[in-house]
């Protein structure tokens, strides 16, 4: 699976320059883990993470930046994010991903993101939550 957007054609911004920029995805992100350290609805993925959120706030925004089409921050320090592989030591299921996905639209949303852009970004971060899910779900009774 490819976890990056598509190279804009020359007349198109990329989504990072839709963004706004690194301010804006730095302003997201730091909503984003706002979000996910208080919300009880996203209680599974924060107990995934350390009591001190700054590195991961730090990681998430310097991954967004590039897969967004900005300046590779995430790559030059850790070299290629291997999203799946670093996620492997934690159970992420569909559970998991919809609390993730949560956190991660209602802080669009806190932050004033234009409806558009909610519904673009929503789709994109969509498909690489969903790739990073490593366990098998069944319903109840089955």
């Amino acid at each position: 699976m490819v976890l990056e957007i598509e190279e804009p054609e020359s007349n198109q911004k990329t989504l990072f320059e839709e963004l706004g920029g690194e301010q804006t995805i730095r302003n997201l992100v730091e909503r984003f883990y706002d979000v996910m350290d208080t919300d009880e609805r996203a209680t599974g993925i924060r107990k995934m993470h350390s009591a001190d959120l700054t590195e991961a706030r730090d990681k998430l925004f310097m991954f967004l930046v590039g897969w967004s089409g900005g300046p590779a921050l995430y790559i030059e320090r850790y070299g290629h994010p291997m999203l799946r592989r670093r996620h492997l030591p934690f159970a992420i299921g569909e559970s998991e991903r919809d609390q993730w996905m949560f956190c991660m639209v209602r802080a669009m949303h806190d932050i004033g993101m234009e409806e558009p852009l909610v519904v673009r970004l929503a789709q994109s971060l969509w498909s690489v939550a969903d790739f990073m899910r490593n366990t098998d779900e069944c319903p109840v009774g089955h």
